[in-house]
């Protein structure tokens, strides 16, 4: 693998003024192609085979006028009056007239024929029936739905708007941009050189451009949930800056050893290529493994961020050669492009602190592993659930309105379920609802069931269910099962339970039924993949192991912060609740690809004196010493990046970007550079052991770049510290 990569990045930098125009054309194409075929973001999440879903299903069959999204507007009368007062009431019907003449919908009910006005009557909702479900509403349509009620407010009335037509795509504006000036300060630092730094970053932006117009342009053909891109965007971002981070820091030693530039460049894609390629390779298929898991909206999030790292890889592995050769040794800091290869050899901070962790390796391994084990008892409270709009922004219209259902009628108004009955006559129908009715009194948490909304031919029912608790609350949770445990066979009628409550239910109990499977996958893997690359036993354990502890202190503390509250201003959360769903295994893919990233470049230096004859302390040594200060960069960089994120306002993108930034600074920083060292050393000799027949049964990859040597003919150099 090294020397064809060797190949590849002499070629890349002889032929770089083709290799560029091969890409600014690849990426113009894929542009244009963005802007002509790009298609709308779902923001539902459906899940194939629940009851949930089926309850859909139906609806769009037997009752299609019912299966469109809606609008729930509220209306409240100022402080002391009601809404009874004629004034008043003549506002609300012009409201709910206003509301049913607007395009798309198919309806808006009167309040007070519906009786859906509050005790005290200062509170009313209009619900607003549209035909299309909510990712075919349009904007203008949806910007129509907003702006209702400007004679209600003229009358001294409250207006606020929401309901699931409301579901927005979240905004990325320029805040995650914080985290690329900070990566890009980072650069800037490690190298001295303002050209090497703006060229690795060039290079990242122009792979993630790449990759974002190519996820762009393929999604008028596949369906992207509104979170994908921004997690491909994370991504790409992230890996793409990391990985030209890598090759670059090896072209310069290189250079500073005194080998020509094409050469440099050449071995540098040969050796850190190598590395880079498989690490790049560990991210894909553990985010194309989240298809394991056959939950249609996670699969895509998985492949299309699975894509932007894949374009970040080839980015790396050819265009960046290509610019190293039109930066010539300018990537090196004009101190060191006439410096000798010995002045550049000083001993750095990853020595000392090899050195360090070495004597202290016993209380390393107890304060690290107990440390991170304490961090992750939160985790035991974890509650996932799909994001609803009591936990949106606060200012946001969704926001808003659902405050101010909960201050009018109680929290499960925004919680409301959808009972589907439905047979092959309308007097079984009838009968069902009847039953249904009846076996639903006394339900604990069950607030009201609202009278049945028939279809033309009065097959179908549809009954509003109102819980007493909000949609993220675990009580809500439990009437859901009772409900469908009780209509469960009844009547000998199709009766399914459904609505944005209950889909958030079903998906979030499926994907944490296949947490743990995929878990068990991706640990299993780390283990394999690393026995092929390190020829070893105990270090694909030991690094397993090691991603553990990463990801339980990761939940731990997401799960404080964002669900319990505690330092939530911190990160400017307004509103603590339950992890989204897809979160958690979302979070074991992607830090599993990038914990293994790390392992690689710290562990494969090491492992590549041993072999050349250093003792096993000497070579862990070395290891840290030479690769510590790139992967701390690297860790910086993604850290920042990620935090960048931090500050969108959505408070699912803000959790991911939370969970992703403090998971790559306790993996690098805390498990990779200090407790990996630690019990490096204490294993000694044994940490390479490997059974013969194993041995002679695994391929050689050779990350490590071995087979180059030969191939260039050349001694084993030890590298100088210069990064």
């Amino acid at each position: 693998m090294a020397t064809l990569l060797y190949r590849l990045g002499r070629a890349s930098f002889r032929r770089r003024k083709t290799v560029v125009a091969l890409w600014l054309v690849l990426l113009a194409a894929v542009g244009g192609a963005a802007l002509a075929f790009r298609g709308p973001t779902s923001s539902n999440f459906t899940m194939p085979g629940t009851e949930s879903q089926r309850a859909i299903d139906a609806l769009q069959h037997e009752f299609p006028e019912a299966s469109g999204s809606t609008g729930t507007i509220v209306v409240a009368a100022p402080q002391g009056r009601k809404l009874t007062d004629p004034a008043l009431a003549t506002a609300v019907r012009g409201l709910v007239q206003q509301a049913g003449q607007l395009p798309g919908v198919v309806g808006a009910v009167d309040p007070f024929a519906a009786q859906a006005v509050s005790r005290d009557q200062r509170y009313a909702l209009i619900q607003v029936q549209f035909a299309e479900r909510t990712d075919d509403v349009t904007d203008e349509q949806r910007e129509a739905y907003e702006s209702t009620g400007a004679q209600a407010e003229a009358a001294g009335l409250r207006v606020e708007h929401g309901g699931e037509v409301m579901n927005a795509e979240p905004e990325v504006g320029g805040t995650e941009g914080i985290g690329v000036a900070v990566a890009l300060v980072v650069l800037l630092i490690t190298f001295g050189s303002l050209v090497a730094a703006g060229m690795t970053m060039l290079n990242a932006l122009l792979g993630v451009g790449a990759g974002m117009a190519g996820l762009y342009a393929l999604s008028s053909v596949i369906s992207l949930t509104s979170t994908a891109p921004v997690l491909a965007l994370m991504l790409g971002l992230a890996v793409g800056i990391d990985y030209s981070l890598f090759i670059t820091s090896r072209h310069r030693q290189h250079l500073v050893d005194g080998v020509e530039p094409e050469e440099a460049a050449g071995r540098a894609v040969g050796t850190a290529g190598s590395a880079v390629l498989f690490a790049g390779v560990t991210v894909i298929i553990a985010l194309a493994g989240l298809a394991v898991v056959n939950i249609p909206f996670l699969t895509v999030m998985g492949l299309a961020a699975a894509g932007t790292v894949a374009v970040a890889v080839l980015v790396a592995l050819t265009l960046l050669p290509a610019l190293l050769g039109f930066a010539g040794v300018r990537v090196l800091p004009r101190k060191l492009r006439a410096a000798s290869p010995a002045a550049a050899a000083a001993e750095g901070f990853g020595f000392r602190w090899a050195r360090l962790v070495l004597r202290l390796r016993v209380p390393v391994i107890l304060v690290g592993v107990l440390g991170l084990g304490a961090l992750a008892l939160p985790a035991g409270d974890m509650r996932l659930a799909l994001p609803d709009a009591g936990h949106a922004a606060e200012g946001t219209p969704a926001r808003e309105a659902a405050d101010l259902i909960s201050e009018g009628f109680g929290p499960g108004f925004n919680g409301r379920l959808a009972l589907v009955v439905s047979s092959d006559s309308a007097q079984q129908t009838a009968t069902a609802v009847q039953e249904v009715n009846q076996v639903l009194q006394g339900t604990p948490n069950l607030l009201a069931v609202a009278p049945p909304n028939l279809s033309r031919d009065k097959r179908t029912a549809l009954l509003a269910v109102i819980p007493t608790t909000g949609p993220t609350a675990a009580s809500t949770e439990d009437l859901v099962h009772d409900i469908r445990s009780k209509t469960h066979g009844l009547n000998d009628a199709d009766i399914a339970l459904t609505g944005q409550t209950a889909i958030g239910i079903d998906v979030s109990e499926k994907l944490s039924d296949a947490m743990p499977v995929y878990l068990l996958l991706v640990v299993g893997l780390s283990v394999l993949l690393l026995m092929l690359v390190f020829r070893s036993l105990l270090v694909p354990v030991k690094a397993a192991l090691g991603f553990l502890l990463t990801v339980g202190a990761t939940f731990g503390i997401t799960v404080l912060i964002f669900q319990q509250g505690h330092l939530a201003n911190l990160v400017g959360l307004s509103t603590p609740g339950p992890l989204v769903s897809f979160l958690p295994i979302l979070l074991i893919g992607i830090l599993f690809g990038l914990a293994m990233d790390y392992e690689v470049f710290l562990v494969s230096r090491t492992r590549e004196d041993f072999v050349h004859g250093a003792g096993a302390q000497e070579a862990m040594i070395s290891g840290m010493g030479h690769g510590a200060r790139v992967v701390t960069a690297a860790a910086l960089i993604m850290t920042s990046v990620f935090a960048g994120f931090v500050f969108i306002e959505d408070p699912v993108i803000k959790s991911m970007g939370f969970a992703l930034a403090i998971g790559v600074a306790i993996d690098a920083f805390v498990v990779r550079m200090t407790i990996v060292p630690a019990v490096m050393s204490l294993l000694g000799r044994s940490a390479w052991w490997l059974p013969r027949w194993l041995h002679r049964a695994l391929p050689n990859v050779d990350i490590e770049g071995e087979g180059l040597r030969k191939h260039l003919n050349e001694p084993t150099e030890k590298e100088s510290v210069l990064v």
